[in-house]
C-alpha cells in the first residue's frame, strides 16, 4: 500500500509538503456521482496551513491519482486532556471534481445572463447523448458557460465516439441529474473529471465489458465477503403523459414497456410527468426509457474485494466496467461497478469494497433518491406557472 496525500490550491498548485501522520482514511468514489473522502491527521502547524478554504485534496495510489476534488469541511479539529493528544486531529473531508457540476442547474438560455432568462422556454436536444452531455456540461460550467458560471481550469476532452442518440429537455434542474438521465438514454454511458495536464478534464465514455477478465470469486481468492440481493422491478411499463398547455385539448401519452421484465416477474406501471408536449423529437419515449433504466430489476451486489496482482481496483478494473461475480452456490452475476470504498490505516492496510449493481444499487439513503426525483419534478413544473 502507498498512499500519500497533496493540498492545491484551485489553480492546482501544491501548497507545501505531502500531509504526513495519517492516521485513517476513508473515500468512496461513484460512477457518475461524486466521491467522497476523509481523512484524519495529527493538527500539526504546517498542516493546519494548507487546509484552508478552497483548497483541495489530491489522494495518491502507488504513484497515480485516485481521487482529488475541493474540501467541503477542511478542518474538523479535536484536543482533549489526553497524555497523546498532543496538538489535537483535525480530519478533513473533500469530494472529488464532479462536485464542482453539482453546484450548478441548467440554464434555459446558458448563453444569457440570469436576468435574461426566458420566461417558459426549455434548452433541449435530440441526437447522440455524448455530444448532449458534453454540451450541457460546456454551457452551464465549461469554456463556453456565462461570465462567472465556469469552473476554473475546467476543459472537455476530446469526443470518444459512443453513445446513442436520445432526446434531452430540461430546466432548472441540477446539471449532473440531466446528464445522468441522458446517460441513461443514450447507452448507458459514464462521466468523469480528471485532473491532467495541469487542469481538470471532463470526459464521456463508454463502459468497458471486462466480464470475462475482471472475475471476483472465492476460488480466484480475491473476495472476502459478499452480500447480494435480487430484487422485482419497481417499473416494467412506463406510461408518459405530455405536458399540458392552454388551448390544448388532447395530450399526448406514450408507454415504454420492458416486456422481458414484466414476462419474468410481473406488470408493474408507473406514471410520468414527461418534459415536452408531444413526442414528436422523441422526448416523451426517452423520459420512459430513463424511468425503465432507472427501475429494472435490481441487483445489488455488496463485495469486499481483495487486490492480486492480476486484478487490482482502479488498473484493471474502474467505475463503470462491467465485471462478473461468483456467488458461492455458482450464480453468476455481471453488472457494472457503481461504487469503489476504500478504507485504509498505517496498521491494518487497505479493505476495498465494491458495489456492483443496476443504477437503484446504491448506498444513498431512500430519502436522497427521493429528494432527486422530487427536485427533477419540481424543475419541470417551473414553466407551468
Amino acid at each position: 500500500m502507498s498512499l500519500q496525500f497533496l493540498v492545491t490550491d484551485r489553480a492546482l498548485r501544491v501548497q507545501g509538503a505531502p500531509l504526513d501522520g495519517w492516521t485513517s482514511v476513508d473515500v468512496t468514489r461513484r460512477f457518475n456521482e461524486p466521491g467522497s473522502g476523509s481523512l484524519t491527521l495529527p493538527a500539526r502547524p504546517e498542516t493546519m496551513a494548507q487546509l484552508q478554504p478552497g483548497n483541495r485534496i489530491v489522494m495518491l495510489r502507488d504513484g497515480g491519482i485516485w481521487m482529488a476534488g475541493p474540501m467541503e469541511i477542511p478542518t474538523d479539529y479535536a484536543w482533549d486532556l489526553s497524555e497523546n493528544a498532543g496538538t489535537g486531529t483535525v480530519t478533513v473531508n473533500w469530494s472529488d471534481d464532479l462536485a464542482t457540476l453539482a453546484g450548478r442547474i441548467t440554464w434555459p438560455a446558458p448563453g444569457s445572463g440570469w436576468t435574461s432568462q426566458p420566461g417558459s422556454a426549455w434548452w433541449e436536444a435530440t441526437g447522440n447523448a455524448e455530444t448532449t452531455i458534453r454540451n450541457l456540461v460546456n454551457l452551464n460550467a465549461g469554456p463556453g458557460a456565462w461570465s462567472g458560471r465556469a469552473v476554473p481550469g475546467l476543459v472537455l476532452a476530446p469526443a470518444a465516439g459512443v453513445g446513442t442518440s436520445t432526446a434531452t429537455r430540461t430546466r432548472f434542474e441540477p446539471l449532473l441529474e440531466v446528464c445522468r438521465r441522458a446517460a441513461l438514454g443514450g447507452g448507458g454511458l459514464g462521466f468523469r473529471i480528471d485532473q491532467s495536464g495541469g487542469g481538470l478534464v471532463f470526459s464521456v465514455y463508454a463502459p468497458r465489458d471486462l466480464t470475462r477478465v475482471a472475475r471476483f470469486s472465492i476460488g480466484l481468492g480475491n473476495l472476502r465477503s459478499l452480500q447480494a440481493k435480487i430484487s422485482a422491478p419497481t417499473a416494467t411499463h412506463a406510461l408518459v403523459a405530455g405536458t399540458e398547455s392552454e388551448g390544448v385539448t388532447t395530450r399526448t401519452f406514450v408507454q415504454r414497456a420492458d416486456t422481458s421484465a414484466a414476462g419474468t416477474w410481473w406488470r408493474v406501471e408507473q406514471y410520468v410527468d414527461g418534459s415536452a408536449e408531444t413526442d414528436a423529437d422523441g422526448a416523451l419515449t426517452a423520459d420512459g426509457n430513463a424511468l425503465l433504466a432507472e427501475q429494472a430489476a435490481p441487483v445489488e451486489l455488496a463485495t469486499v474485494t481483495t487486490d492480486t496482482p492480476q486484478l487490482r481496483a482502479g488498473v484493471d478494473y474502474d467505475l463503470g466496467d462491467r465485471v462478473t461475480v461468483v456467488l458461492p452456490h455458482g450464480l453468476e452475476v455481471t453488472d457494472l461497478v457503481r461504487s469503489i470504498h476504500l478504507q485504509a490505516t498505517p496498521a491494518s492496510g487497505e479493505y476495498v469494497t465494491a458495489v456492483v449493481g443496476s443504477p437503484e444499487a446504491s448506498t444513498d439513503p431512500q430519502t436522497v433518491r427521493l429528494l432527486r426525483s422530487l427536485t427533477r419534478r419540481l424543475g419541470r413544473l417551473e414553466t407551468r406557472r
